[in-house]
């Protein structure tokens, strides 16, 4: 066999080999210096200066307690951190009072774009006209403001469809004529364009009276002892009609505690996880499905468009679809679409 050393001595092999480690061990450091120096130089900003970088994010919807938001709320969070940037999120509990002031604080903490769902569409004029002048991106999401120039964009579902696509439904199941009655949220444009969308379509048929507007902001607490009292005075009605399922819910349970739950045809806007049991159950007809993964997908899309200085559409609508028992399924009724 070749041996490279065989006319050496044994002391000649060792300097040899010593000189050589040494040598590994020289280029090794040189090389590790300058990956380091590399390093410094290139490497990502992860100090204070990505700090200063970053961007801050104020959000409020109109409350918290709604699966709905928390949904999308979700998405934009995902989005938001994968960035980098900071949300600060806040819950009016459905006080305007409590928006305007803490869309007042975020301001301070020098937001650089608000995610809104408004409390009520014509409350919030002067204070997001001061987060304009501040620069602020505004993004509207689930209603409309009563200005829609304040906002750089609304994201919505397709809200008079959702009451018109339950309306038409509404008149193939009473075509021979019927008594309901509206639970309304007239605060919200979202809501009133649900009920006006269902109005449109069942006045086709004289034969089919509202008998009573039941207002419950589309909350379930507040719906229940509404819809009772609107029960114990008398007034006779076969079927309700639902701004959203949250106040289905509550109207659910105001019919069954006068015992009226199988006997009054019940309608809402959302398919909620409670809406698609209630359906699946035969307590409910139909809701018009919203999908909140959706909306606060293109919230989030929309919001980094503006942030980065690109053209957003003005409004852009989500789709929405007719649930009842027929299809249900296809929705899980074990969670949101």
């Amino acid at each position: 066999m070749f041996h490279p050393f065989k006319d050496w001595n044994d002391e000649h092999v060792v300097k040899f080999y010593i000189r050589t480690v040494h040598l590994i061990i020289f280029i090794g450091v040189i090389a590790c210096l300058i990956s380091a120096g590399i390093y410094i130089i290139f490497r990502p900003d992860l100090s204070e200066r990505k700090m200063e970088k970053s961007k801050t994010i104020g959000v409020s919807y109109m409350t918290m307690n709604n699966e709905f938001y928390k949904i999308i709320n979700q998405q934009i969070t995902y989005e938001a951190r994968t960035k980098g940037d900071r949300i600060i999120l806040r819950d009016p509990a459905l006080s305007v009072q409590k928006q305007r002031e803490q869309i007042e604080e975020m301001l301070n903490e020098g937001i650089d774009a608000l995610i809104l769902t408004p409390v009520e569409a014509s409350e919030l004029t002067d204070i997001l006209m001061k987060a304009r002048e501040k620069g602020v991106k505004i993004v509207v999401v689930d209603t409309e403001l009563i200005d829609p120039t304040l906002a750089d964009s609304t994201i919505v579902s397709d809200n008079y469809k959702a009451g018109s696509l339950i309306g038409r439904y509404y008149l193939q199941k009473h075509a021979n004529g019927a008594r309901v009655v509206l639970m309304t949220h007239d605060e919200t444009i979202s809501g009133k364009e649900r009920i006006r969308g269902f109005c449109d379509v069942i006045k086709k048929n004289a034969k089919i009276k509202i008998v009573g507007k039941v207002p419950c902001e589309g909350q379930t607490e507040i719906a229940t002892p509404a819809l009772k009292k609107f029960i114990d005075k008398g007034h006779e009605f076969d079927s309700v009609f639902c701004l959203n399922d949250l106040a289905a819910v509550g109207a659910a349970y105001g019919l069954e505690s006068r015992r009226l739950l199988h006997k009054v045809d019940l309608y809402g806007v959302d398919a909620s996880p409670e809406a698609k049991a209630m359906i699946y159950d035969g307590e409910m007809q139909a809701t018009s499905a919203q999908f909140p993964t959706e909306i606060g997908k293109k919230a989030a899309q929309t919001l980094y468009r503006l942030l980065e200085g690109r053209e957003v559409l003005p409004k852009v609508y989500v789709n929405v679809e007719l649930v009842d028992r027929r299809n249900v399924k296809k929705y899980r009724v074990d969670r949101w679409q």
